[in-house]
């Protein structure tokens, strides 16, 4: 994981457009949906309107488009010129595809250009190109429009190969998508490092470390779990989540104020419910949380809904440990729970008070 500066830090050396920083960090404005580099000469927007990511893979991620004064996607500031052919024609005609041989056709190595996004954005120019034309056909099927009106505009030859395209990028048939539940996702960088965070209209879903081996599979269940399609993007609740992480980690925040989307067997709910009350700064034994559900036999199996929790942090599971003290498992990493214990218990240079009882309005599913 990249380490980044302090916030205070990158926050200085933007404003003063400290060429020194660039490759640092990359910084997004929110209110323009770009990211930039450190150095970058345009208008400096308000402290409170820019976030900070380690590469550009997460500022994309995030859904910022590269700045196109200072070309934060290049060493120097300018992408190569057949790249920037190509990002401008995407620009103009977002839902035309561009094949293999037209690439050839224009003087550009269809390899040269799948190596060159991979590296930058994470993904092939195609996947690419594919992910914009499948974003803007769902905003339009979820405003109304109808498929076979959609498919041939999105650059399909067919309704049938772009409802089968649809399925495998968003989960669902495009026609159930105008009533689905959309589960918007988002990456937050934190100190403990990048997190997947997912909402609904009605609360917080999901917040899983991104390196989580079972994120998928996480992913998968909260899928069926909710019904709904997933995809990137912005939501109040994401943006609610990531003001009170960065609170949380600077010792500031004892105490989350989300609504959140609770789906699991009725056991499970019980358990992720209960570690809700285990105090800040406190730890809980396994047989601990068996017993405040109801089930002092089962901690093996309080132990297994602990670790299914989708919603980590906010849902404290890192609070669970073994009879005999030890940390025992935790699904984002030993070194983290207990980073995040000493961080609770005032171990890194935190000035904090009494334990507080963590409050957060948990929305029972139906």
């Amino acid at each position: 994981m990249k380490s980044l500066p302090s916030t205070t830090e990158m926050r200085r050396a933007f404003l003063r457009g400290d060429a020194a920083y660039d490759g640092v960090f990359y910084t997004g404005v929110r209110t323009t949906g770009i990211f930039c580099r450190p150095s970058c000469t345009a208008r400096k927007p308000r402290p409170e309107n820019v976030e900070f990511f380690a590469t550009p893979r997460e500022a994309s991620f995030s859904g910022y488009r590269p700045c196109k004064r200072c070309r934060p996607l290049h060493a120097d500031g300018q992408a190569p010129d057949w790249v920037q052919r190509l990002l401008a024609r995407v620009e103009r005609e977002p839902a035309v595809r561009i094949r293999a041989a037209e690439l050839r056709a224009s003087g550009i190595d269809p390899a040269r250009a799948r190596r060159w996004f991979q590296n930058h954005y994470g993904m092939t120019f195609q996947a690419w190109c594919r992910s914009r034309r499948l974003g803007e056909a769902f905003r339009r099927i979820r405003e109304g429009a109808a498929v076979s009106e959609i498919a041939g505009a999105a650059g399909f030859e067919s309704e049938s190969g772009f409802r089968a395209a649809f399925a495998r990028a968003f989960g669902s048939a495009p026609r159930r998508s105008a009533a689905d539940t959309a589960v918007l996702l988002d990456w937050i960088p934190s100190p403990v490092g990048p997190l997947i965070a997912g909402a609904t209209d009605e609360g917080l879903c999901l917040l899983e470390f991104s390196d989580r081996r079972m994120l998928e599979a996480q992913i998968r269940t909260l899928q069926r779990r909710i019904g709904g399609v997933l995809l990137p993007g912005r939501h109040r609740w994401l943006q609610a989540l990531r003001q009170q992480l960065g609170e949380y980690f600077a010792g500031q925040r004892r105490n989350f104020e989300l609504p959140l989307v609770i789906r699991g067997t009725d056991f499970q709910q019980k358990v992720w419910r209960a570690l809700l009350t285990i105090p800040y700064g406190a730890t809980w034994s396994y047989q601990q949380l068996a017993a405040r559900v109801g089930q002092p036999a089962a901690s093996r199996a309080v132990g297994t809904a602990n670790g299914m929790n989708r919603i980590a942090i906010v849902i404290p599971c890192h609070r669970v440990v073994n009879a005999d003290g030890r940390l025992g498992g935790y699904g984002g990493g030993v070194w983290r729970k207990q980073a995040l214990l000493d961080l609770e218990r005032g171990q890194q240079g935190m000035a904090l008070t009494a334990p507080a009882v963590t409050r957060v309005r948990a929305r029972r599913s139906g």
